[in-house]
């Protein structure tokens, strides 16, 4: 399961901010507090509903399956790494793709991408067999073993390449894909049982979509969910991928809000979106549309993030610009909780280099234009831009968001 985070690291599917308010006691006997202030108010709060899986992320404990050195954070919705250039995803996005498949007692799933185990034992309590795959032969020999120490008999791990899927097993009435190809596997589609179910985030390297496949008449029926960003992944596919980032032209994509994807539509490109309204209006400082944050409690994430590849050994600074307005925007629970966009750079280990800012802004003003210039670190190889309220409260207008090299060597 491999996604990107924003505290801690690139090492997680998803980027996301830790709330101060989650600051949890590190004492094993608060392991089961923790997980449920964490299912709380990042997973109920953020909208998962069904009521097993809610359960099961209550009862699937996460610090088992994080190594000790990052276990204090097992229960901050945020991935961690794992080894190998791998993590283990955040609860939200477990949570939401478990719930996408809406599992059943009787079904059988196959997951592609095991990881440290964890997203199999979630599903462990939900369906009747699990059968898990994971090409890094390290982590997939990990993962079996703490399945197996923490008694998830109904889980069935191997190491191999999970695009081939595991044909002696089909057909799998579900099947979830921890990793982002950049086309549907053709195996997996046809290990798919009709009318079963299949979640996948497809796309390039740093804009993907969660899409949502069901299996009608031998066809597929897609449906696209919402943007992610997972860390690449390890093998030939992600080798053969046709379109590349180039880490030499670093760019924002869609920093205009033109693009949009899903139903409500959400911005394209863009990845875990918190309180974030997309606002058609023809004064939009560029286009039709431009994106609106709102947040009335201090401390909750308000946020939007998306990745992109930079070397910093050729490129030494990067110019920002975006279109700023507020509304009676307040720090949230102390003063580092104030609008602003960030960018925190990741070396080749996907360990943080460096981190910048734009901003910060409080209280109420217009539509301006807003400018900085923020250095590389030369150890820099890819990077996560986040923007929002990021814990302020108030009402924060983005638009026009470009970025772009303004040094070289």
């Amino acid at each position: 399961m491999k996604s990107l985070s924003l505290t801690g690291g690139l090492v997680g599917a998803a980027l996301v901010l830790v709330p101060p308010a989650l600051a949890y006691a590190q004492f094993r006997t608060d392991w089961a507090a923790a997980r449920n202030e964490m299912v709380d108010r990042e997973i109920v709060a953020a909208g998962v509903k069904n009521p097993r899986v809610i359960e099961a992320m209550r009862q699937t404990p996460r610090h088992e399956f994080v190594p000790p050195a990052d276990r204090a954070m097992a229960y901050y919705d945020m991935a961690l790494p794992i080894g190998h250039g791998q993590t283990i995803s955040p609860p939200f996005i477990v949570a939401y793709m478990t719930e996408q498949i809406d599992p059943q007692p009787d079904d059988r799933v196959l997951e592609i991408g095991t990881g440290s185990g964890y997203q199999a034992a979630v599903l462990s309590g939900l369906v009747k067999e699990v059968y898990t795959i994971e090409i890094v032969e390290a982590l997939g020999r990990r993962a079996a073993r703490d399945l197996k120490r923490l008694k998830y008999t109904n889980v069935h791990p191997k190491v191999g390449d999970g695009y081939k899927g595991w044909p002696e097993k089909a057909p799998f009435d579900k099947i979830i894909v921890t990793c982002s190809p950049e086309k549907v596997p053709p195996a997996l589609v046809e290990q798919l049982r009709e009318g079963g179910t299949m979640i996948i985030p497809v796309g390039q390297r740093y804009q993907q979509v969660f899409y949502l496949l069901k299996k009608e008449g031998g066809k597929l029926k897609t449906e696209a969910l919402r943007p992610t960003l997972f860390v690449p992944m390890t093998g030939e596919a992600e080798k053969r991928r046709t379109v590349l980032p180039d880490p030499l032209q670093p760019a924002i994509v869609n920093g205009s809000f033109e693009d949009a994807v899903g139903d409500p539509p959400e911005p394209a490109n863009w990845h875990y979106q918190r309180q974030l309204e997309l606002v058609d209006d023809p004064k939009s400082p560029s286009g039709r549309r431009h994106v609106r944050f709102t947040n009335a409690e201090p401390g909750r994430g308000a946020q939007a993030l998306q990745g992109f590849a930079v070397d910093g050994r050729q490129i030494k600074a990067l110019r920002l610009t975006a279109q700023v307005a507020g509304k009676n925007i307040a720090p949230g629970q102390n003063l580092n909780q104030l609008p602003r966009i960030g960018i925190t750079f990741y070396d080749e280990n996907r360990a943080v280099v460096g981190d910048s800012v734009l901003g910060p802004w409080r209280g109420t003003f217009p539509w301006q234009i807003k400018t900085g210039r923020i250095g590389v670190p030369p150890k820099a190889r890819e990077a996560v831009m986040r923007i929002g309220l990021l814990g302020a409260t108030g009402e924060l207008l983005l638009d026009d968001i470009r970025l772009e090299p303004a040094d070289r060597p």
